[in-house]
């Protein structure tokens, strides 16, 4: 979501009237990480500033006036006063020097769109605690973190800086964010069209709500990657359910398990295998929206085309139960410990990233309720039905707060969107998130843009000399969008001149 955190639903999903959490200090969930390299970080790093604004912790009530500091990172190494743009970052549910370091993109096209990037940090998460260390503590403190009161955030920062930075007053300012961030900079556009005349909205799932998009085509989406990979290998996943399940039927055999997945905490109940399973999930799922064509970091340090690598490992579904799940280990192996620097697995983390877990936690049981369903025929999971009632009691018990499923779409539209404009929804063919996403045009300026060849938001990562040609095509079209909106920006303000 960089994307909404799925193990936490998962946990929900698979784990009945147990309340979920997330795993804690996801450290390096550098996934949606641009791992460009680490030179092109360290040039990141030295280039931006960091500013605070004042903002009210409630844009849309009157009986209290309470603010907070936002932080957001400037950098105007190629901006023009004469003739340029703002490139605006919709921060989502992390830090956002994280997504500042890892969106590549906009470093490498800031030149040619003689771009000032600002990059801005969503309430809740960062730096920019509404409360402080209380952010946190109920749901009283949480009730301003939503998607509504982030925009007001995003439009009251774009009408400060134009006022205080000398030049940027008349300029075109484009919204743009991946997952979370890419919807909200989708719905920035439909909200708030005098502030931002566009937004590239990569790997957005803004149809991912209510029964917009059948409940189970993310897992399907997921299984295909792995079919892509090799071989017999989604079948190898499938199969491995039930291996696991016979194996969990004795202490032994949980003792077993245990050891064969070098896990660093034994196994001893079955509410333990239904956290392991879940953990599992997440793992493929990860794979799947970080199947990157070369080397990176993003969500844990990986190789190129990482399904191809773990799928080789998973050719045999037809083995003994042992060595299924010993073939398994080898797969994790490719995930967890690429690096060799891993001691044991740990069923409590799957990522290694700056994402906020507790803040999306929340946000995952008030707006954004996402349905998510396995069969088990079309998917490579275990079959599992979507049920909001088990959802919402898990999120009252988490939260003391009940879900609202269809407020997103009342909000924001739903698919009823056509009367919006110069929204570009970019999405890549591998990537999950991509069955809840616009892969096709709307009109002539709602436009989809499908990558063949991409994982998660590739098209926001630094260029690379490994890039599939369709991503370097996806990027050329996306900026060729942005010039026009630029242009037909500064030709209406001439003519109001």
């Amino acid at each position: 979501m960089g994307r909404p955190t799925v193990l936490l639903l998962l946990l929900a999903i698979l784990t009945p009237g147990v309340a979920f959490h997330v795993p804690p200090a996801m450290k390096a969930l550098s996934s949606l990480r641009w791992s460009a390299s680490s030179t092109f970080r360290r040039t990141v790093a030295k280039n931006y500033s960091v500013h605070y604004i004042q903002q009210k912790v409630d844009h849309f009530g009157f009986s209290a006036d309470k603010t907070f500091k936002q932080r957001y990172l400037i950098a105007d190494a190629y901006w023009k006063k004469n003739g340029g743009s703002i490139l605006f970052y919709t921060g989502n549910e992390g830090d956002i020097t994280w997504f500042c370091n890892n969106t590549g993109f906009m470093w490498d096209v800031a030149d040619q769109l003689k771009a000032m990037l600002v990059f801005a940090e969503h309430r809740y998460y960062g730096e920019s605690l509404p409360f402080g260390n209380k952010s946190f503590r109920d749901s009283r403190h949480l009730n301003f973190l939503t998607s509504e009161q982030a925009l007001a955030d995003f439009a009251v920062l774009i009408k400060h800086l134009k006022k205080t930075i000398p030049g940027a007053k008349n300029q075109p300012v484009i919204a743009i964010g991946g997952s979370y961030g890419g919807m909200l900079a989708a719905w920035f556009r439909m909200k708030y069209p005098h502030i931002v005349v566009g937004a590239l909205a990569a790997s957005a799932p803004i149809w991912h709500f209510g029964n917009l998009v059948p409940c189970g085509v993310f897992m399907e989406i997921v299984t295909k990657d792995f079919k892509r990979g090799g071989p017999n290998c989604s079948e190898t996943i499938r199969s491995s359910w039930d291996a696991i399940n016979r194996f969990s039927r004795t202490g032994a055999g949980l003792r077993w398990l245990s050891e064969a997945l070098d896990l660093c905490t034994a196994l001893t109940n079955a509410q333990d295998v239904q956290h392991l399973k879940a953990w599992l999930s997440e793992t493929w799922i990860n794979l799947a929206m970080v199947d990157y064509p070369y080397e990176c970091d993003f969500l844990q340090p990986l190789p190129a085309w990482p399904i191809k690598v773990v799928c080789q490992y998973l050719k045999n579904p037809s083995v003994s139960d042992a060595q299924l799940l010993q073939n398994i280990f080898q797969a994790l192996n490719v995930y967890y410990n690429y690096s060799g620097q891993a001691s044991c697995l740990n069923i409590s983390e799957t990522t290694t990233s700056n994402l906020g877990t507790q803040g999306w936690s929340y946000q995952a049981c008030t707006e954004m309720i996402m349905p998510f369903c396995t069969n088990g025929i079309d998917d490579m999971f275990e079959p599992h039905a979507w049920n909001l009632r088990e959802f919402s009691d898990d999120c009252f018990k988490q939260w003391s707060v009940r879900p609202r499923p269809a407020w997103i779409i009342t909000m924001y539209g739903g698919k009823n969107i056509s009367s919006h404009t110069n929204i570009i929804f970019s999405n890549g063919e591998l990537d999950p998130w991509s069955g809840g996403g616009v892969t096709k045009d709307i009109t002539d300026t709602l436009v989809a843009i499908t990558i063949p060849d991409g994982a998660h938001h590739l098209d926001l990562r630094a260029r690379n000399a490994f890039d599939p040609t369709t991503v370097i095509l996806a990027r050329s079209l996306e900026v060729r969008h942005m010039k026009q909106w630029i242009r037909n920006f500064y030709a209406s303000l001439r003519k109001k001149h």
